[in-house]
């Protein structure tokens, strides 16, 4: 595909089985779609629209053509949700299971990119959606497991766990938060996707902008679902919405001019401020108390 004058972009990801999940609970069909999810997500935080994606996959003779089918319909379904082409990619053998790698490819103009680096003193810290339900959702379908390998005779009620299990199976990538933000003409200073936890990518950005912040506790947006469940496994709700990770969701900075921008959309909560590097990267408590904030997220190794 020609494109043009614009700046592309590429994002590549790996998902590998016993590591990045766990075929015991995760169909394959929501597998496909959210490994073309979580790549997509990384174009949409760049500010950009992702147009081309290829797949490769490697397999162990336990999976059959009916196994391979069902993925490849939930990449294509995602594919489809998107506007997305799938163009391209490989297949090969292996011995340790099942190994999905998506490349995702998209275009942006040169002007209009957002990159983690940009945000500045005073600009407003903001998020899309609820935070820690994925995370949730996956201590629910752990825990189910461990029960069924006690009593495989056990069907277990996960109607009151519905939400944050399709937070955890099938997330979605904020292609609607991008589309809004040419709506309205807003370009944020910096941005980037909450797959590794509020906590890390918050510093991610601080690190790379050379900028501290201050994150308000009462201002993280957690859904009642995610309250009730923390409750009932006895977490905290704020650990889990800081550092639970894969939700997909887009953390950005804006200019405070821009606040009336964003100000009434029931999708964005305004979370905290940038400060001066030497304030540090802190969580701002209910109490009023300021804590340094750890990066407990995601680590690859």
């Amino acid at each position: 595909m020609d494109f043009g004058e614009k700046q592309v972009l590429i994002s590549s990801d790996m998902l590998v089985e016993g590591v990045h999940f766990n075929l015991s609970y995760v169909p394959l069909k929501h597998l496909g779609y959210k490994a073309v999810v979580s790549n997509l997500s990384d174009i949409y935080s760049m500010n950009g629209l992702c147009t081309q994606i290829t797949v490769n996959i490697a397999v162990s003779n336990r999976f059959n053509l009916e196994s391979l089918d069902e993925l490849y319909f939930g990449i294509n379904a995602a594919c489809k949700k998107f506007n997305v082409d799938l163009v391209g990619g490989d297949t090969t053998s292996s011995n340790k299971g099942l190994i999905i790698s998506i490349s995702a490819l998209g275009s942006i103009n040169s002007n209009s990119i957002v990159k983690r680096s940009g945000a500045k003193l005073n600009d407003l810290i903001v998020v899309s959606g609820d935070l820690g339900s994925a995370y949730m959702g996956l201590q629910v379908l752990e825990r189910e497991k461990e029960v069924f390998k006690v009593n495989p005779g056990n069907q277990p009620d996960l109607s009151k766990y519905k939400y944050l299990i399709q937070r955890q199976l099938k997330p979605e990538a904020r292609k609607d938060i991008i589309d809004f933000f040419n709506e309205i003409n807003l370009s944020p200073s910096s941005m980037i996707d909450i797959s590794d936890g509020l906590s890390s990518e918050i510093k991610h950005i601080c690190k790379m902008s050379n900028v501290g912040c201050d994150i308000y506790e009462d201002k993280i947006p957690m859904s009642d679902e995610l309250l009730s469940a923390c409750e009932e496994f006895n977490l905290n709700s704020t650990t889990v919405a800081l550092s639970g990770g894969e939700d997909y969701e887009l953390l950005f900075t804006i200019n405070q001019k821009d606040f009336d921008k964003v100000k009434n959309s029931s999708d964005l909560s305004v979370i905290g401020h940038i400060s001066d590097t030497k304030n540090g990267v802190n969580l701002v408590t209910k109490a009023n108390q300021k804590i340094p904030i750890t990066s407990q997220g995601w680590n690859s190794f």
